[in-house]
């Protein structure tokens, strides 16, 4: 079994249907968010950054991140609406949570190295969230996240 090294649970703010997982060391990367994200892709790579696209415009999506070892055991993907899996390369070993409209949030994700790494992300309350889309009312944790780093190769 892989071994699991950390996990916590972030509250995401979520605007534009987008936040991303972006390198720390973010000053040189070729593509600044939100450049390129595209609401058509659950999960988009570019060279130092991952985007995810929710099923919402704007609220506040509940988040757990986990990290591996070694890749995890693959979830079952009858109880997520949305999964998807891309490389992510990081040259400080930390990974920063980024939304269009905060720009880089106090979050940071401790990978324990850089180097090549994978991000698996799963999803559900995607059909929840996109018919709250013209609430008025806060919405809090209605979408909800999986997001799991591993060695990559």
């Amino acid at each position: 079994m892989a071994g699991l090294i950390q996990e916590r649970r972030l509250d995401v703010f979520v605007d534009s249907y987008a936040f991303a997982f972006i390198e720390s060391w973010d000053a040189e990367l070729p593509v600044e968010f939100p450049d390129g994200f595209d609401t058509g892709v659950f999960v988009n790579a570019f060279p130092g950054r991952v985007d995810v696209c929710s099923a919402g415009n704007t609220h506040t999506a509940a988040v757990t991140v986990q990290v591996w070892g070694e890749t995890p055991p693959a979830e079952d993907g009858s109880a997520w609406e949305a999964q998807g899996e891309a490389g992510f390369e990081s040259l400080s070993g930390d990974v920063a949570v980024w939304t269009p409209a905060l720009g880089r949030t106090d979050d940071l994700i401790e990978l324990g190295g850089k180097g090549s790494w994978r991000i698996r992300v799963s999803c559900t309350g995607r059909t929840k969230v996109a018919a709250l889309r013209e609430s008025e009312d806060p919405v809090v944790g209605v979408e909800r996240y999986l997001v799991q780093f591993f060695p990559g190769s």
